[in-house]
């Protein structure tokens, strides 16, 4: 009897050959695999839902990159991990922001907003990838290959750019360039 890897993995195969029904097989059974996987580290039915259709949809798009000769099982929860780190990531930056509102009483708005004219004049001194870069991932959230994507630039040149722009801005705020 085959092994649940090699069950997958065959019919990855398939489906990547063209089978359809081998396809929507795999599929029905990556549901059932990707919800225990999620159940175990995510407390929460909804997000474990949510996390099961964006790995397939992952799954989907990023089939042509799945490599016959190595497994499939990996392949899958490389990426089911990449999703559940990226949810995490979301739902802390959500969550600090929902610190941040209630504990903003109505006085203290305006230093607030006077920081963040100080942050955006401060990414106004760098050059335009490095602000985009340091703006997509330290403000917005996103993750290197998100902002390199929505930068136009490698991920490798994204993590680059993040750091010497803060190296620049660090140097900058300490007086050690005008």
């Amino acid at each position: 009897m085959a092994t649940r890897e090699e069950e997958l993995k065959d019919k990855m195969i398939s489906a990547l050959d063209g089978d359809a029904s081998a396809y929507a097989l795999l599929l029905n059974a990556l549901v059932k695999e990707l919800r225990i996987f999620f159940g175990r580290r995510v407390g929460d039915k909804d997000a474990v839902e949510d996390l099961v259709q964006e790995t397939l949809i992952a799954v989907h798009t990023r089939r042509a990159t799945f490599d016959r000769t190595r497994p499939f099982t990996a392949w899958l929860f490389a990426i089911a991990r990449y999703k559940m780190v990226d949810h995490f990531r979301r739902s802390r930056f959500h969550a600090l922001d929902g610190e941040l509102e209630d504990s903003l009483a109505a006085d203290d708005f305006e230093p607030a907003s006077a920081a963040a004219i100080d942050v955006e004049r401060l990414l106004d001194l760098l050059p335009p990838k490095q602000r985009q870069a340091i703006q997509a991932t330290r403000l917005e959230g996103q993750s290197l290959a998100e902002a390199a994507l929505s930068v136009g630039i490698s991920q490798s040149d994204a993590k680059m750019s993040v750091y010497r722009g803060l190296r620049r801005l660090s140097a900058r705020v300490q007086g050690k360039i005008r």
